[in-house]
Parts: structure tokens; sequence; C-alpha cells
């Protein structure tokens, strides 16, 4: 494990490790970094959780309709599947949209391939992830407690 490549978010039902792929996206992964540093993921929602599919959270309403005052990122769109446990960036119609959204996977979703950009990948806890609430909001959303770069905690 690189502590500097590492995320830990923890949820109301414990911890998610993800591994980030900055070979993949390093835009991305240093946004997540400088945002998760600055506490921005703090205590927000999970506001999309579509069983089979995938759990979507980081906009600062709890509504999808936000992300942080931070320019959006170009694409950096890869061939790494969206299989089980992949992270990758939400964005709007425009591919240079990700701004700070983003979503796991709960099952293969390769129909994205290519057209979202991967950045990381969960390697313990995935069962967390899979207990949230579900719905688009889900009635009671789950929260991000925290996310934490490993080599800060």
């Amino acid at each position: 494990m690189d502590p500097e490549n590492t995320l830990l978010l923890a949820t109301e039902t414990g911890q998610v490790t993800i591994r980030l792929r900055p070979d993949l996206a390093p835009q991305h992964v240093a946004r997540i970094k400088e945002l998760a540093r600055e506490g921005f993921y703090n205590d927000g929602a999970f506001h999309r959780v579509i069983p089979g599919f995938m759990a979507q959270g980081g906009c600062p309403h709890g509504t999808g309709m936000g992300g942080s005052s931070k320019p959006n990122l170009p694409a950096e769109f890869s061939r790494e599947p969206h299989v089980r446990g992949v992270c990758s960036m939400a964005r709007t119609n425009n591919p240079n949209s990700a701004n700070s959204q983003f979503f796991i996977c709960f099952d293969d979703a390769t129909f994205l391939d290519g057209q979202y950009t991967v950045w990381g990948e969960v390697t313990e806890g995935m069962e967390h992830i899979d207990s949230l609430p579900k719905g688009e909001p889900p009635r009671t959303p789950g929260r991000i407690v925290s996310m934490t770069v490993a080599a800060d905690a």
C-alpha cells in the first residue's frame, strides 16, 4: 500500500480503502486528494445509489447538482474497465465537466468504459458501499463520515 495514493473513506458502517490510480488519471487523483485534504467530502451524502449499478457522492449540496469551487477537469479516459469496486468521476454530458462528484461501481458497468474517468478501486470494505441506503435520492442517504489520504492519517 502506498499511503500517498490510498484513500480512507469512513462510512457510517465502516471504513473503505481505495487504491488511487495516478497512472490512469493523474489530474483526477490530484483533485480527489486535494478535496479530501480540505475536508470537502466530510459529512457528504451518497445522493444516488442504484442497486446493481453504483453509489454516487461528492456533491456539496447532496443533490447531484453541485461541485467544488475548483475548475472542472479535462477527461482522462482510459481502457480500464468499470467493474465492481471501481471508482470513477461523475460528469455532465460534457466529457470535460468532472469536478468533485464520483461513483463506486457495485457490479460490472463496462458500458461506461472509455466515457468516464477511472481514478481508483476499492481494495477493502466494499461491504460498506453495498450496505448504503438505496434510492435517487435515498430517503435517508448514507454519509461519508470522512475521507482522508492514508499518508495524513
